[in-house]
Parts: C-alpha cells; structure tokens; sequence
C-alpha cells in the first residue's frame, strides 16, 4: 500500500499520456514477477521489499475503473464499473480460496508434496505461483485490448472546433456563446485542489476506502488470533472459506442489485444511502459512484489520474 501510495498518481499521468493499455500490461506483468519472488522470499524483509516493488509498479486499479468506463457508452458506464467491482468480487472469492487451501501444501497434502521439494522450503510458494500463472494468462489477453485514450483527443479536438467557431461568430455579431465559454474555462482549469465536487468525491472515496482495506487487513489477523486473546483461532483455511463467502456475496451485491439502483436513483443518491453503512458491499457501492462522480466533475482525459 505504501507503494501504491508513492506511485498511483504517477501511473496516472502514465496512462493519460501514453494510454491506458501499457498500464495494465506492466501492473499485470509486476504480478507475475514480484509476486512469484514474494512465494521465494527467504527472510522478512525480502517479503516486505518484494510487496513494495509489487504496488510501486502495480496501478491496475484506478486505471481499469478508468478504461471501463470509456470502453462503452455513457448509459452503460454504471455497469462497467460494477463489473470491475465484480471481478474483484471474484478474486475475493477465489483468492482467499488459492491461500487458504494451498500454503503449507507439505502439511496439508503430504500424499502430493514432499518436505524436500521447492513446495517444501517455501511454504507460501505454491498459492503465488498460481496467482502468478494465472497473471500470465492475462498478460496474453490483454494483446486484444484496444486502447481507449483516443477518445479523449476526439472529443478535444471537438471542443476545440465548437470553441473556433463560437470565436468567429462572435467576430461577427459580438456575441459568444456562454456555454461554450464555461465549458472551456472547466477544460483549462488547472488546478485540481479548486475542483470541489472532485475534491469532496475523493474525500469520501478516501474515508470508505479506510474502512474497507482495515476491515480486510484486520479481519485474517482477528480470525487466526488465539481465543484466549479475544480471536477466533481460525486456521488459514478456515478463514479462505470465510473470505471466499464474503466475496460470494459482494459478487451478488455489485451483479445483481447495485446496477438497477444506481440507473434507478442516480450515483450521488446511493453514494448517500451507503455512507452510513459500514460493510464491504457498502464500501464498494461507494467506490463506484464516486468513480461515476468523478468522471461527470473531473478534468477532460483524467479518468486514470
């Protein structure tokens, strides 16, 4: 996280620049190194360096929740950022499943694995060689990924040419167009800070994103704690399952019911209704709209910053 923290707005700028693709293909191939070294790691710090290097390089959020929402048309953009958070949803599920069921393989299935094998002196190699597997896997699919930045230059070059013309009209007449003239002064705004409907969407987005990723971090050490300690002595695999239903249920939640909501009451209503829940459907029902508001208040082709 404190490498996502350094970086994203940097991987941001990245993709407004030079497109959202090559984003994706190096956060995706980041997985496929960092976390298989991670599975490698022989020591604490090795471990700790090789999850720094992973989020450092890692900007696939804020970048796919951009692409999906100019990958389709604007009735459908709801959707598409459901279906992102659906997929994590799936990751949820299956995520916790891969850990849960494949650390410690030598322990858990000492038929298949044996103590002297790569299995054997590194533990928690086996669950992040699958995910890294299945990392490249997607690195292929993304080669029929089409770039979505060029639609940011079409609609510039647009706004360009309705401003050229509104200029000569007003040559003419000594009139201008007031819409045009607030649309521009809105494109050529250069300072985000002053931008409050965005500023005030990324402070939410921040406060709910502090109450997701604490509930996700805490909840595996609260489960595998002692009960003398006020834990639920949980092993690794108990709390996969636990996890994987959770996720079964977000998956649920943000396919099922958040879409007809959200075209229903529009994204600032439900982000109102969820702000006074606390849980994880909630969180990512926030997560979503604000994306939505983000993308109606934010500056012309900054959808990944």
């Amino acid at each position: 996280m404190v490498g996502r923290a350094l970086t994203s707005l940097f991987w941001g700028v990245v993709a407004d620049r030079y497109g959202r693709k090559p984003v994706i293909l190096i956060g995706t191939f980041s997985v496929v190194v960092f976390n298989t070294l991670f599975g490698l790691s022989t020591n604490f710090w090795m471990a700790l360096s090789m999850r720094f290097f992973l989020g450092c390089f890692n900007s696939q959020l804020g970048t796919i929740r951009a692409y999906a929402s100019e990958v389709c048309r604007e009735e459908y953009r709801a959707l598409a950022l459901s279906v992102v958070s659906t997929s994590r949803g799936i990751g949820l599920i299956i995520g916790p499943a891969i850990g849960g069921f494949f650390a410690q393989p030598v322990e858990k299935y000492p038929n298949l694995f044996v103590e002297s094998s790569i299995f054997g002196r590194f533990p928690y190699f086996l669950p992040c060689l699958i995910i890294s597997v299945y990392a490249v896997g997607s690195l292929v699919a993304c080669k029929w990924l089409p770039e979505t930045l060029h639609k940011h230059a079409e609609k510039a070059n647009e706004r360009a040419d309705l401003h050229d013309i509104s200029e000569h009209s007003s040559n003419d007449s000594g009139q201008k167009d007031n819409i045009v003239e607030l649309e521009d002064k809105q494109i050529h705004k250069s300072n985000l800070l002053k931008n409050w409907p965005l500023m005030s969407t990324i402070i939410v987005y921040c406060v709910f994103s502090l109450q997701e990723m604490a509930y996700s971090e805490m909840f595996s050490f609260w489960a595998v704690s002692d009960k003398k300690y006020g834990g639920l002595s949980f092993s690794s695999q108990d709390v996969g399952e636990v996890l994987a239903i959770s996720g079964f249920g977000l998956l649920l939640f943000q396919l099922l019911l958040y879409p007809p909501v959200e075209r229903r009451l529009g994204p600032l209503m439900v982000t109102r209704l969820s702000a006074p829940q606390s849980q994880r459907g909630a969180a990512n029902a926030i997560s979503i709209t604000a994306m939505s508001v983000f993308k109606a208040f934010g500056p012309a082709g900054g959808g990944a910053l």
